[in-house]
């Protein structure tokens, strides 16, 4: 039975990735017909919404006043990184953007540095591993000089993306499920405002961009982060942050599959890179012993 859980909970976190990396398409599919803030505004509060019976379920009515206040603050860096990022999908292929985004992992260890964690000095290996595969998928032959406004923001909700993670992780005692739908709304709300002030949303537009919304906000935010929570249940934490990073390879493959989208042969070692990185930084704890 053991075993048993142990693979049905890789099989619901690689499900999991997967799903996450084919939004890439539907987010640049999307900011075909719609603007960014509407996109993400009514993506992001489908996914709470979605949440909400998972929530009442699993608390049997009940609500938990500082998950939903934790889910609050939770709201501001989720609701920047995705911002930041749909309008990325102006400049930049989805492909690429997957990558840069998996960047957060880079910058988790150096926020920690700032909270006074120690750090394990191998990891700084990795940071800069990731760095240079950063280089090369952003920095053209010519230098910065062609560096896109769609990398520097994924860049920007990269390391937004990372201040999220830390908060989640010091709300860890909290009940998952409500910080999330909490954290969905909260952003949705927040997005949606946004959209009303700086765009101008038409029906028709929206309708036209349903089903990558439905897709990116259904699939993405309420059933790959349900999976999420069923499937950390039966796998060690270090395990299942390597098996969700594959979300950034799924995102590439999905782009060229669905999108036509081709990675030069510089992007291609610059993605190739960044997964080695991801790779040893997730699995060298392991080797150590390091607890999961």
């Amino acid at each position: 039975m053991k075993k048993q859980n142990k693979l049905l909970g890789t099989v619901l976190l690689l499900i999991c990735s997967m799903i996450w990396g084919t939004a890439f398409v539907s987010q640049s599919l999307g900011m075909e017909s719609v603007e960014g803030f509407t996109f993400s505004g009514i993506r992001i509060l489908l996914g709470g919404i979605c949440l909400i019976p998972v929530v009442l379920i699993v608390n049997k009515g009940k609500i938990d006043k500082k998950s939903v206040l934790s889910g609050l603050i939770l709201s501001i860096p989720f609701c920047i990184a995705s911002n930041v990022q749909q309008y990325a999908f102006n400049y930049t292929p989805a492909g690429k953007i997957s990558f840069i985004t998996a960047g957060y992992m880079f910058f988790v260890p150096i926020f920690s540095l700032l909270l006074k964690r120690k750090i394990p000095p191998v990891t700084w290996l990795f940071v800069l591993l990731g760095f240079v595969g950063l280089y090369f998928l952003c920095i053209g032959e010519n230098g910065f000089g062609e560096v896109n406004r769609g990398d520097v923001l994924s860049l920007v909700c990269a390391v937004f993306f990372a201040v999220q993670i830390l908060l989640v992780e010091k709300f860890s005692d909290m009940d998952g499920v409500t910080l999330s739908c909490t954290q969905f709304i909260s952003a949705g709300l927040i997005s949606c405002a946004l959209m009303l002030v700086f765009e101008e949303p038409r029906i028709e537009n929206i309708k036209a961009a349903a089903f990558p919304i439905l897709y990116a906000g259904i699939m993405s935010c309420g059933v790959a982060y349900t999976l999420q929570i069923l499937g950390q249940k039966h796998t060690p934490s270090t395990v299942a942050s390597l098996l969700m990073c594959t979300e950034s390879v799924f995102g590439a493959v999905s782009s060229a599959l669905i999108l036509g989208e081709r990675l030069s042969a510089r992007e291609i070692i610059g993605c190739s890179i960044m997964i080695v990185a991801t790779v040893l930084s997730q699995i060298f704890p392991l080797r150590k012993g390091e607890p999961s």
